[in-house]
This record gives C-alpha cells, structure tokens and sequence, in this order.
C-alpha cells in the first residue's frame, strides 16, 4: 500500500470515499452479472499497467474501488503519486477476491484514468512557462462530479486552482455587468456582499480595464485579449490588480502569454480537453 496522498484543504479521503462508493453503485447497479460466472470464494491476483508516459494521479481513488468491494484486498504500488510512469509500467499489484476485481476494474481504470490525464496534461502547460511567475489555473469546466478530484489533479501537477464552485468567490461576467447598469456598479455592490470571498471582474477590452480599475477592482479578467492588449494592459494596471488571461490559450501561445507580465492564466482545457492516459488491468487465477 503506498503512503496516503496530501490533498489541499478542499478534500479529504472521506470525501473520496464518497465519490467512489456513488461511482461503484452507477456500474454495479444491484450486483455484477457478469462476475457471477466465477466462484464466490475464488482468489485471485491483477496488476495494472501504464501503456505509455503519464504522470500518476488517482492512488486513492483507484485503491477505494478496490477495498470498498474487498476490504481485504492487497494492494502493492509500484509507484507513488505525482510519479511519472513508463511505458509498460507495472503501476500496482492486487491481490483479492475474483469477483470484487472483476467488479471494480472499470471503475478503477476510469478514475486512475482520467485522473492521470488531466496532471498530464497540465503539467505540459507549466513546464512551457517554467522560469516565469505567471501560475497556470483551471476553470469550472469540469466532468459533473469529478470537479474537486480533476481540481486537485491540476494542482497535483504543479497548477493552481481557479475558484473551486459558484460558493467560492464572486465572477463578474458580461451579463452581470449589463444587468447590474455597469462596471462601477456591479463592483460596488458585489464588494458590499463579498465580505471575505474573492471578487474578480472580467473584462474584453483595455476601455473596461481602465473602468475597474477606477473602480477599485483588485482581481481582473482579461478575455480574449491579444498577446499586445495583455501586455498594454499590464502597463496600464502598474500592478494594482490581479491580471488573468483568459481564452484561446493553447500549449503553442501559453509562453508568449506568461511573458506579457500577466500573473496568471486560466486554461479550461486543462479539465475539458483530456484524452484518457492508456492504462490496463490483467487478471490470473
């Protein structure tokens, strides 16, 4: 059994738990059909292994699948969370109950899976920036119900969180700012409600730049600018707020948008655009 991960403060292992019994309840439904062709008592033993290169994110959630069918199960990684894996590599030996590995392969794969995939993806994006200040962030767009699991895998990665929910902070948006009257407004009144949550405006063009920042904006979103908008718009802001870029950021423009001098960057594809990292279980009698 490999040592128990360190999560930022918005998860804990119960809540995983959680997660994984509701994932292994939408598969199994009333019961396995299929794992009742092997005998109730048989034992068996399974390895899982990494077809390609991946970084491991996932340990826990992959083991509770497991231990939640069979709480005697044995499992032995051979790699840590937050480990690059190899090609071919035996990533963790299980040994347990046919049946119950049968039953939790899928679910196991899924999470590990998924997981793994979007560290991966987003550790591409900050080594691309590696050497500036600039941190990478995700967004809201998440796979419902994975939200906390795919934010930690960023931050796993090296990445940091944007807000975790609509609790977690208040984003004035475009519509926002039209039914509201205008930028000035929305922000007097979003900074009487916000008492100690975060309060960020979003912004399209340097003209409503200049509007939040006369009116006291201390976190601002900067939409779809281009690479010389953002850099104007740092000039313009003589760090009085907090600039993040937003839109039409890919791993070919992430540099060139760090070097403009923005302090962070927010990519939805971290979460949104993952292709599943190739992973395999094998079973034997």
């Amino acid at each position: 059994m490999t040592a128990k991960p360190h999560y930022p403060d918005y998860l804990t292992h119960a809540m995983i738990a959680t997660q994984v019994g509701a994932a292994l309840a939408e598969d199994m439904g009333l019961g396995d059909l299929t794992a009742q062709l092997i005998a109730e008592n048989r034992q068996a033993a399974a390895r899982i292994v990494s077809r390609g290169r991946a970084l491991l994110c996932g340990v826990d959630w992959c083991q509770q699948c497991f231990l939640q069918l069979d709480p005697n199960a044995q499992l032995t990684w051979h790699a840590q969370e937050g480990d690059w894996l190899a090609p071919d590599q035996v990533i963790v030996e299980i040994q347990g109950n046919a049946r119950a590995l049968l039953s939790a392969e899928r679910t196991a794969l899924n999470f590990l899976q998924t997981l793994s995939a979007v560290a991966t993806h987003t550790r591409t994006y900050v080594d691309a920036i590696a050497g500036l200040p600039t941190k990478i962030l995700d967004t809201r767009k998440t796979i419902p119900g994975m939200r906390l699991a795919q934010k930690y895998a960023v931050w796993l990665a090296g990445g940091a969180n944007q807000r975790l929910a609509l609790y977690d902070g208040i984003l004035i948006k475009e519509n926002h700012i039209a039914a509201a009257g205008s930028i000035a407004a929305v922000l007097q009144t979003a900074q009487a409600l916000a008492d100690s949550a975060s309060v960020q405006i979003e912004v399209e063009n340097l003209e409503e730049l200049q509007q939040a920042l006369a009116a006291g904006a201390r976190s601002i979103l900067l939409d779809n600018f281009t690479l010389a908008e953002l850099a104007q718009a740092v000039m313009i802001n003589q760090k009085r707020a907090l600039l993040e870029a937003s839109g039409n950021v890919d791993i070919t423009n992430v540099r060139a948008i760090a070097e403009t001098g923005v302090d962070r960057i927010s990519i939805g594809a971290l979460t949104k655009h993952i292709q599943a990292i190739d992973l395999s279980m094998r079973i034997s009698l």
